[in-house]
């Protein structure tokens, strides 16, 4: 339980720092590059038969036609300056301002629900894809309850935890092989550390495992806190890889270009975590000077009835 608003007010900056880095990432990744709203809007099994009877053209002609081509790339540009809108309205968000920041919040956290949809369905459909989204997904909205509800922060840490353990233990299963391993995985830990491919596989196959390890520690009391620690720098680290991986003197500004956006919607991988350490960290000093004073007042009045 947060007992100072003062308190309160910290934390809610974390969350906020949290949602503008995400939201900025994906208004940069559709505005500048792409979004895989293609993999549901050309597949012929699902929209075939409502193309051809609402258009009426053939589903050769649709996929095939320049101006629709065009008008899925100006919607998805659209979306992305949504997102950027909601990147900058985030910061001036208050408690009083309850009905735009529903739809800021809420809006941009279902925007950001369906694109991790998109991406499952293009990864043929692996869950662990879907589930990696999680912290970024959960962002907005975990500031949406802290700001505009009356939900026990227990409710809250919990939320905030299960995404935690979503995020580390889908990002696992790609690192221990279970789905194909991503060769940026591997070409990231090369670009890094100077170390062979084949040791790149194995240290890619231990941190897969620890993220296992993490996404069960964080949720058993006496080893959340290094868990929760472990996780905010793992996390923050494997967001800046993106940069630092791929990162090329020569090519600087397209390196910035290309990847800045990768780093920034992966933020909140470290920031969640870093929300709860700081929650647990207040709520632990509270619980010690609370028992302190109590201690305190029961000598103070143990010394006066032996005066009497």
């Amino acid at each position: 339980m947060i007992q100072s608003p003062k308190l309160k007010d910290q934390f809610i900056v974390i969350l906020k720092a949290s949602t503008i880095f995400v939201f900025l990432g994906r208004a940069y990744q559709h505005i500048v590059w792409d979004a895989p709203y293609r993999t549901f809007l050309w597949d012929e099994a699902i929209l075939k038969g409502l193309v051809e009877k609402i258009f009426n053209i053939t589903w050769n002609e649709y996929v095939t036609n320049l101006s629709i081509a065009n008008n899925i790339s100006v919607s998805i540009q659209v979306i992305g300056i949504c997102y950027l809108l909601c990147a900058l309205a985030v910061p001036f968000i208050k408690s009083s301002t309850k009905k735009a920041g529903k739809i800021v919040l809420l809006g941009g956290a279902i925007g950001l629900f369906i694109l991790a949809l998109l991406y499952c369905k293009e990864k043929f459909f692996h869950l662990g894809q879907f589930f990696e989204y999680a912290c970024q997904v959960i962002s907005p909205i975990l500031l949406y309850m802290m700001m505009f509800t009356s939900i026990e922060f227990k409710k809250i840490r919990i939320t905030a935890l299960v995404a935690i353990a979503l995020t580390f233990s889908c990002h696992g299963l790609y690192a221990i092989g279970y789905y194909p391993r991503p060769g940026n995985f591997i070409d990231m830990t090369l670009n890094t550390l100077p170390i062979e491919e084949s040791s790149a596989h194995l240290l890619l196959k231990i941190a897969g495992i620890l993220d296992f390890i993490i996404a069960i520690a964080i949720f058993i009391p006496k080893t959340a806190r290094i868990a929760l620690i472990y996780a905010f720098i793992w996390g923050g680290l494997t967001a800046l890889a993106r940069l630092t991986g791929h990162f090329h003197a020569d090519f600087l500004a397209n390196t910035f270009d290309q990847w800045t956006w990768e780093v920034l919607i992966r933020l909140p991988h470290a920031l969640i975590p870093l929300f709860i350490i700081l929650a647990d960290q207040s709520e632990q000093s509270w619980l010690k000077n609370t028992f302190r004073k109590k201690r305190t007042s029961s000598i103070i009045s143990s010394t006066m009835l032996q005066k009497k």
